[in-house]
């Protein structure tokens, strides 16, 4: 079902190889952290927060 090239791709030409993914340095995983924990809690903050600011406003407009 399924044609063993060889590591060749169409016309028998060599398939590049893939260069490996950078890592991220340890700062960079604890920035990537924060930000992510971060925004998962203003997930939960920011619509009861708009909440009460519309309710403010819808307030001071009566």
């Amino acid at each position: 079902m399924y044609l063993d090239t060889n590591g060749h791709g169409p016309g028998g030409k060599p398939e590049p190889e893939r260069s490996p993914r950078p890592q991220l340095s340890l700062n960079e995983q604890k920035a990537l952290f924060w930000i992510a924990g971060l925004n998962l809690i203003l997930l939960l903050v920011a619509p009861i927060g708009g909440a009460t600011l519309f309710d403010i406003v819808m307030t001071w407009l009566r």
